[in-house]
């Protein structure tokens, strides 16, 4: 393993330990280097791939901080969908579920879990410029989300992360999603205003924290009558 992989990873221990937690500034490059015993270039490419990889942030004329789950963050790296004319905006997001059911087999086998395992069911409605564009529906592990209400969903401060980075310290790092078209079905035809069967794009996004290990399943129905889904891909340097 090169060394500064072997640097990254010890940061990414600390993070996930609590040794740093979010928000908090790292030490000095020069008191870091000293502790892994690395050189200075070395810790810089280690802390550079966790700043791409939105594990750290960079503020200029301050420092490095553990990157905490903000608006921002979530529209850049997590929300995907936008109006036809490039225009991107955070989405109003409605709570009009909550409840504790179970785990069916498509999600228990992508949060390596067990058909039937006590989990938490959420649905959202997301409007973008005064329309119901987005259906989302998670699946939540209860073991994970230990606490968690109806009441704590809607009161929370900031975004759906950020709770799950403050109330219950998992940190979402990624999230893998798979798209195709499909059919609305009446639920979410009810929820976007449309009749059942209007074509419409269905995302499944299985969220990761540390390690790869899923923490949420979530299925979106997005309305793309006037909205695009878009990803922006980058060649490897």
């Amino acid at each position: 393993m090169p060394l500064y992989r072997a640097v990254k990873r010890a940061l990414l221990r600390a993070i996930e330990d609590g040794t740093l937690n979010p928000g908090a500034a790292l030490p000095s490059e020069a008191a870091l280097a000293a502790d892994f015993g690395v050189a200075i270039g070395t810790l810089r490419q280690a802390v550079g791939e966790l700043v791409a990889e939105h594990v750290l942030l960079r503020q200029q004329g301050r420092g490095t901080f553990v990157a905490t789950h903000s608006a921002e963050r979530f529209l850049f790296q997590f929300f995907h969908v936008e109006r036809g004319d490039g225009l991107r905006q955070s989405p109003q997001v409605e709570l009009i579920g909550f409840e504790r059911g179970r785990l069916g087999d498509e999600a228990a086998e992508a949060l390596h879990q067990r058909a039937g395992d006590p989990a938490f069911v959420i649905e959202n409605r997301l409007q973008l410029q005064g329309r119901a564009v987005v259906h989302d529906r998670l699946l939540l592990p209860a073991l994970l989300f230990k606490g968690l209400s109806e009441k704590r969903l809607r009161e929370r401060p900031g975004t759906l992360y950020r709770l799950y980075q403050d109330g219950f310290g998992i940190t979402v790092l990624r999230a893998v999603e798979r798209a195709r078209a499909v059919a609305a079905d009446r639920a979410a035809a009810r929820v976007l205003g449309v009749a059942p069967g209007t074509p419409v794009l269905q995302v499944r996004r299985c969220a990761l924290t540390f390690g790869d290990k899923p923490v949420e399943y979530r299925v979106s129905t997005i309305h793309t009558a006037l909205h695009d889904y878009v990803q922006t891909l980058s060649r490897p340097s």
